[in-house]
């Protein structure tokens, strides 16, 4: 698909780092698979994903973390 961002590039099946802040919390996912463009870096999450990295961050949030790393597993 075409990048919607820079309008230029292409995506393509590849990886990304997500972070997600949820007040003081901050949980950043390593190597979540993700359509990302060739140009500009942009990456697009499918529905699933992105249901389930917020399903993760709220868990998170909800048991007093301030912060955490994790290195993505479906």
């Amino acid at each position: 698909m075409n990048c919607v961002i820079c309008k230029h590039g292409k995506t393509k099946a590849g990886h990304a780092n997500v972070t997600l802040q949820k007040e003081t919390c901050t949980v950043i996912f390593k190597g979540v698979p993700a359509e990302v463009c060739d140009n500009c870096g942009e990456y697009y999450l499918t529905e699933d994903i992105s249901r389930d990295l917020l399903k993760r961050a709220d868990a998170a949030a909800h048991s007093g973390t301030e912060i955490e790393i994790i290195a993505y597993a479906a």
